[in-house]
């Protein structure tokens, strides 16, 4: 028997729904999948995640399977391309930005770092519980949030405002805002 989403933003499609109860807010330790949430939060900004979730399968064509060697090393006739690719969302600024972040990406590698260990430093390399009742408690950005995204600024990072910073830690279980009667939010908290 198929479980039931809980969390009524994802029931708008079976898409929406399986992205849910597989992915988000779900702990992600691995370094291509934590580029690929933030390139694609990127991409989302000031857009629906859903949009987002459509194209992913064109994301990851597109961008060279997360690979963040490969995306830092496009070229501006890769990019020129990517405009023209109506699979994915063509927004210069983002694509560029997309190439930038995974540049940064790399420079924190080199230092010995990760994108892994970066963000999860923030919470103490473990999961904040927001136990959450209700959508309208969850936030849009954090001061923490706020933060993370004054230091990737700081750090030459693009498209990394609160908001989208926010969202990254919800999609990548920094913070497990899955609402507390949501069989998702038990099976997380289990660990």
């Amino acid at each position: 028997m198929e479980k039931l989403s809980t969390c009524p933003w994802c029931l708008s499609s079976e898409l929406y729904k399986s992205y849910h109860d597989q992915e988000w807010g779900r702990p992600v330790r691995e370094e291509t999948k934590m580029f690929e949430f933030l390139l694609l939060e990127t991409f989302q900004a000031g857009l629906s995640w859903i949009t987002v979730l459509n194209k992913r399968e064109e994301f990851r064509k597109a961008f060279h399977s997360f690979d963040m060697h490969r995306v830092a090393a496009m070229t501006d006739r890769e990019v020129a391309n990517l405009m023209q690719n109506a699979g994915i969302i063509r927004h210069e600024a983002k694509i560029r930005a997309a190439i930038s972040n995974a540049q940064m990406a790399i420079n924190l590698k080199n230092e010995g770092s990760s994108l892994v260990d970066f963000f999860w430093s923030y919470v103490n390399h473990l999961p904040i519980n927001n136990c959450i009742t209700s959508t309208s408690q969850v936030p849009g950005f954090t001061k923490l949030s706020e933060k993370i995204s004054k230091d990737l600024k700081k750090r030459g990072f693009k498209f990394v405002g609160p908001t989208v910073i926010y969202a990254h830690m919800q999609a990548t279980g920094m913070v497990n805002d899955h609402l507390t009667n949501c069989p998702q939010y038990t099976e997380i908290m289990k660990g």
